[in-house]
């Protein structure tokens, strides 16, 4: 057995609609062999992971895939089960999978939902060696894979105050993009609507303040310049300077680096020449400035400020073990960082409390060492700071603050510039004015959120909640407007269509993507086919961007699936046969099946646009979970009477003019002769391109001027509309150049080209090679029934045939007409 890679699908796709991957594998001589056959496979499989005895298969019900070992099943369907039991034994779990075979023998396709994809690929890869291993009798151990997985987790999941975010973002809707793997940097909304935050940095967090901030000397300047009150003190750059500021405060001290983060190099309650000459060797391994100061005496507080507002208050309390009269201060910490909420990072609620150079300085000056066995309930602090990163917990005491204190909080922030910031207090009670017993001791631009989430006492606090509410409040837009067209003809020109529709508003910036490339208004950013999910997402990022009309290609949903979670409209045009024998398509239910994940990924307040006169359009229907708006040239076309009966909307041709329908209502909005487009009526398939793009303006509330000037101004010339029914008078004749790809499409360009009562017509007919010979041959036989002369053209990439096998298939395929 041997992998041949993997294919991604991050968002909705034709699988699921949650993000899964497909893994590509040849099993080789083990394709055929069934489990039935293997029953000490079986049993040693079971034995190692015996969560499989839980899952249902298609039995829906506990055991069923055992029952399926049992009976028989194939090797790639238990590689299934095994990939998703070992996510799920990793912390990672997910539950659809499924396998399928594919053309090439042996090869299958395992597809399951994955929630951290090198995670996923790794134990993916660890599976098909695991069942490999197994098939020849060899038990593999597991526990180291288990513990890879465990730190690229830490390393690449969002820790707490990023996933607190995350989930308050998707509370309320706003589509989220993470825009780099490994690292907490989040796009919250879409286009124009966009904010950006980084943990707890928002892009609205100034850069100036967040260096006074990082600066804890220039800080205590400022807020002394505005009467917060902070500890006496002075930076130093020497052991000598660091004394002689002790010696100057007559006090206990406290020394720490002049930048620093997370309570790393601080020392508190200093009273010794000695005690001060080994912290500042400390704080000097994190920052050349080191800070001497007053030691305040109270409890240490954090004041959570978000966009003006105090939203929370938690005592934050040194890391610490209690005695038990038996146990070392070392066995102590070890039990202490057994629970499961502490991680080594910040990707648990709670971080591990670290034997180091810190704590044990710590220990030092209380008489003690990790081999210490203090006395039953006496309290052992192993860091004299109260961070959560060092090992503390918090106890929320919002409802305890008085308002003095919550105002003096709001203008340490204030001071410094800061939108959301962490205000470090120290005073013996918070729930009286401060006034001369406490002291501002820092502020924190990023603060961590997760003490106020996960109190190890009181209420927890959706700070989360407030960070987004910050960046979005309350009612005004998160994201752009999408509209996404997919079908087998018209896409390109209706998507153009729609845009030009929408670019009458001038103050309107529409992004485009099209087989063409993507644009921003008539500006082309990228060339080339960019109708997949790629350059979807490129415009859901663009900060100018005000309204996204996509491309939505079958080849990029196959490959890809969407780069967007919905639309607020999706059309879809038609769908007739074409592409089969690629990408496993075999028949128009497939094309159906591929289709219909756009119009399912709709906004519940959105809107379907179908074409009510394709049979297959209709099919999809039942699908959709939004309103539908019908377009139709037939004006007595039943499923659109019934549907306006039932008080829907459609769009409709009567008698050469286009009407807007809402139940019984009718408004004529202009004939087909005003729309250059539809060349007077002869050009059925635009006409069909048209009532799309109508309906889908009628969706998104445009005016009725704005669309009819837009449909009156939009002509089929190389400028507006390239390589769509562009008609070159020459004089001597008329050249019609269109890209028909398929029977249905050079069908209806070739009855249009007849509509204009030519003398002659002569064709020149292309069809891709990766087309199967059924469908080539249809190609011809449309084109050999319309056309006096024709000229097959192969093009220069035959696309996996031989030079001129695609124009023979042609040939045979004209004479049989």
């Amino acid at each position: 057995m041997k992998s041949l890679g993997f294919q991604v699908y991050s968002g909705r796709n034709i699988y699921s609609h949650r993000p899964v991957i497909k893994f590509i594998v040849d099993l080789e001589e083990a394709a055929r062999k069934r489990t039935d056959q293997l029953p000490a496979f079986c049993t040693a499989l079971l034995e190692l992971l015996p969560g499989l005895k839980k899952h249902h298969c298609s039995r829906s019900r506990p055991d069923g895939f055992v029952e399926r070992l049992q009976e028989g099943t194939y090797l790639g369907h238990v590689l299934e089960h095994v990939i998703l039991e070992l996510q799920e034994q990793a912390g990672i779990g997910s539950r659809y999978g499924k396998t399928v075979e594919t053309d090439i023998p042996g090869v299958v396709e395992i597809i399951f939902e994955y929630r951290l994809r090198q995670a996923a690929e790794f134990l993916a890869n660890y599976a098909l060696y695991l069942v490999s291993t197994l098939h020849d009798g060899v038990v593999p151990d597991i526990k180291a894979a288990l513990k890879a997985v465990e730190k690229m987790r830490r390393e690449l999941e969002p820790g707490p105050s990023t996933q607190a975010i995350i989930d308050a973002a998707r509370e309320r809707g706003i589509p989220i993009f993470f825009l780099q793997e490994g690292i907490s940097l989040l796009q919250l909304g879409t286009g124009c609507y966009q904010r950006r935050i980084w943990a707890t940095l928002t892009d609205q967090t100034g850069c100036i303040a967040c260096d006074i901030a990082s600066d804890k000397n220039l800080a205590k300047e400022l807020l002394r310049g505005v009467l917060v009150p902070v500890p006496a003190g002075e930076q130093v750059f020497s052991v000598e300077q660091a004394l002689g500021v002790w010696q100057w405060l007559s006090s206990p001290v406290v020394v720490k680096p002049v930048r620093g983060n997370q309570g790393k190099g601080v020392s508190l309650n200093l009273n010794t020449a000695k005690e001060i000459e080994e912290a500042f060797a400390l704080a000097r391994q994190f920052d050349e400035g080191v800070l001497v100061e007053e030691y305040i005496k109270g409890r240490q507080y954090r004041f959570l400020v978000v966009g003006g507002k105090v939203v929370a208050v938690a005592e934050r309390i040194p890391a610490h073990v209690i005695g038990d009269g038996k146990s070392s201060i070392r066995k102590l910490i070890e039990r202490v960082n057994a629970d499961p909420l502490r991680g080594e990072g910040h990707e648990l609620p709670l971080t591990k409390i670290k034997m180091d150079q810190f704590s044990q300085a710590a220990l030092s000056r209380q008489g003690l060492c990790f081999d210490s066995i203090p006395e039953k309930g006496r309290i052992i602090y192993l860091r004299e700071n109260a961070n959560l990163s060092t090992g503390g917990i918090a106890v929320d005491v919002t409802d305890d603050v008085h308002p003095a204190n919550e105002e003096l909080a709001l203008r340490a922030a204030q001071a410094i510039g800061l939108d959301l910031a962490g205000i470090d207090i120290v005073t013996p009670d918070i729930s009286i004015p401060m006034g001369e017993k406490g002291a501002v001791i820092e502020v924190n631009a990023a603060p961590g959120i997760r003490m106020h989430h996960y109190p190890a006492q009181g209420k927890a606090r959706n700070v989360g909640k407030s960070i987004v509410n910050m960046l979005f409040p309350p009612g005004e837009k998160v994201r752009i407007p999408v509209v996404s067209v997919t079908g087998t003809n018209g896409k390109t020109t209706t998507v153009r269509l729609i845009s030009h529709i929408l670019r009458q508003d001038r103050k309107t910036n529409v992004g485009m993507t099209t087989t063409d490339g993507v644009f921003l208004n008539e500006h082309c950013l990228l060339p080339g086919d960019k109708s997949g999910a790629e350059s979807a997402r490129m415009l859901l990022r663009d900060p100018r961007v005000d309204v996204a009309v996509l491309e939505t290609a079958r080849g990029g949903l196959v490959r890809r699936g969407l780069g967007y979670d919905a639309a607020d409209v999706a059309v879809l045009t038609n769908i007739s046969a074409d592409h089969f024998g690629q990408d496993g398509i075999r028949s128009i239910d497939d094309l159906i099946f591929i289709k219909s994940l756009v119009v399912e990924a709709l906004y519940p307040q959105g809107a379907a646009v179908l074409n009510a006169d394709d049979r297959n359009v209709l099919r999809v229907v039942e699908r959709v979970r939004s309103r539908i708006i019908y377009f139709t040239q037939k004006s007595d076309n039943i499923i659109v009477r019934r549907h306006l009966g039932q008080g829907g909307k459609a769009v409709i041709v009567s008698k050469g003019k286009i009407f807007l329908a809402a139940g019984a209502r009718l408004e004529n909005l202009l004939s087909l002769k005003e729309i250059p487009l539809t060349f007077e009526g002869k050009a059925k398939h635009n006409v069909e391109n048209v009532l799309a793009a109508i309906s889908a303006a009628v969706a998104l509330g445009i005016n009725k001027d704005q669309l009819v000037a837009a449909l009156q101004s939009f002509e089929a010339t190389t400028e507006q509309n390239p390589g769509r029914c562009n008609l070159f008078d020459l004089g001597y004749c008329r050249v019609l150049l269109d890209y028909g790809h398929n029977p249905a499409g050079i069908a209806a360009v070739l009855q249009m080209a007849r509509r204009l009562n030519p003398a002659r017509l002569i064709g020149v007919v292309g069809v891709p090679g990766d087309r199967s010979a059924k469908l080539i041959r249809a190609c011809a036989k449309v084109s050999a029934k319309a056309l006096d002369y024709i000229i097959y053209k192969e093009d220069s990439d035959p696309r996996g045939r031989q030079v001129g096998e695609t124009a023979a298939i042609l040939y045979e395929g004209a004479l049989q007409a």
